[in-house]
This record gives structure tokens, sequence and C-alpha cells, in this order.
């Protein structure tokens, strides 16, 4: 069986092909995979891409979901992990209600929610007000954040909080040339107003939500069949219990806050 992995980052699987924008490690394929996907058609028995589809403009998913379907042989199943907006906005409306009738671990919790909604979608900075709220000394719901974002959060608060003050991290700097067109530009907020695109272009944002609805809908549209919600322990994937590292941490969903679909190519 051959597994394509895109997106990739750190987590990948020796005996699968694993694709990132960046080289993450040994045997990971560099290659920016917006533009297209950089291998033949129906080459693979399964494409996978965890929390990379909503840093897509929706018009760029729809390429990138054609893309997935075209490198499938017929047969093949894709699965999918996007941030799960139902969920999100079910938790902002239950923690709205309870804010406005005064629970004030709810106002708490409505103040996180606000973030996951919106932060990624509107930073400005690497890490944005997220990573203002996880460098917080003590986190007044700690539980509830953990619950909704697990490995990740938890493991940034056990290795970054003994060793205060942490740095964000700097978006890249301009190059010559792109100061110089900013100067040559006359303009006084030029330099800050290209800094501030190119980070915004540089992969962080998120630029697109889903639902079970609209996921489900845009796998359809694109030819894919039998299209279902799954979860981060079971799969269509033959011998998904070899591969449960990739959704699963220490017997956990390694990322709560996910919608998993999963379809399969005519």
């Amino acid at each position: 069986m051959k597994c394509l992995n895109l997106g990739c980052g750190t987590r990948y699987i020796d005996t699968w092909t694993n694709v990132d924008f960046n080289k993450t490690g040994p045997g990971v394929i560099a290659y920016n995979f917006l533009l297209q996907i950089p291998f033949t058609d129906a080459e693979f028995d399964v494409v996978y891409h965890s929390h990379v589809l909503e840093h897509f403009s929706k018009e760029e998913g729809k390429n990138f979901i054609k893309e997935c379907h075209r490198v499938l042989k017929p047969g093949g199943i894709i699965r999918i992990a996007v941030p799960d907006l139902e969920r999100i906005i079910k938790e902002y409306l239950n923690n709205l209600e309870k804010a406005l009738q005064g629970d004030i671990e709810a106002e708490k919790n409505y103040e996180w929610t606000m973030l996951e909604m919106y932060d990624q979608a509107v930073r400005k900075e690497s890490g944005g007000e997220m990573l203002n709220y996880w460098m917080q000394d003590k986190i007044a719901n700690e539980n509830y954040v953990t619950e909704r974002l697990g490995h990740e959060f938890t493991v940034f608060r056990k290795n970054n909080m003994r060793t205060k003050p942490l740095q964000k991290q700097a978006s890249k700097p301009l190059t010559f040339r792109e100061k110089l067109i900013a100067w040559l530009a006359g303009d006084k907020e030029a330099v800050s107003q290209l800094q501030l695109g190119k980070f915004r272009s540089g992969g962080e944002i998120h630029q697109w939500m889903y639902d079970r609805y609209s996921l489900g809908k845009l796998l359809t549209d694109n030819c894919f069949i039998n299209t279902k919600t799954a979860d981060a322990f079971s799969s269509a994937i033959p011998g998904w219990e070899n591969y449960l590292w990739l959704d699963v941490e220490e017997g956990k969903i390694r990322k709560p806050d996910s919608l998993f679909m999963e379809a399969q190519k005519l």
C-alpha cells in the first residue's frame, strides 16, 4: 500500500511518502503543494493531511482537493483532519449563555473560544493572542484549554513555562529587494505593510474553516464517494492501528478540536 502524507511537519511515517513546504526530517520532500501535488495520476492508495486545508483559501482548498483526487488510485482513501468549526461554535454559544448568567468559569472559557474562532485568521504576528494566552504564568481555565487543544498545549506548558521569558518567533525579515520596493514606493508605512503581508501569506494564517457539511460537500463536489466522519482511533485505511501516531498521542486524540473525515475515489 502506497500512502502520501501532505503537510507532515514532524509527524511522518518512514514507510509513507511525506511532503511538507520545508524539509522537516529525513526523507521528507520539500515542495509547495499549494500549486500542485508533485506526483503522477493514480499513484497512491491513501492521501492523508492533518490541519493543512484550513491554511488555504476557499478556492485554493478546492484545487488542493482536486489534486488529492488526481493522485489517488481508483478506490483509494483520503483522510482529512481540520479544526471543527461546528464544535468551536457550539462551545462559543454554550460559554456565551453561561457567561451572560454570571458564570465566572464560563467567562474565561468564552475568552478562549473567541481566540479559537478568530485569532489564527486575524493575527499580525507569529503566535498571535493565542501564544500570549499560553504564556500566562497561571491560566485560570488551563484544564479547559487542555481539553480543547490536547497534547500540543500540555507539552508547551511543561517545556516552556520553566524558562520564562519565552520569546515570540520573529517574522521573516524583508529581503533587500522588498525593502527597496517599499522605499521606492515613497510610503512611510510601506515597509511595515509589506512585512505584515509577508507574514500573512507565510502559511500560519487560517484562511477558511470547515464543518461536517462543508467538508463533506467539498469532497463530494470533487468526485469522492462514501464520505463520512471518522475519529482519531479508527479508519477505513487498512492497518490504521499501525499509523495511529498521526492522530493519537499517549492514548488520547492529539488535536481534540479536530473534525476527521474520510472519503473514497470512484
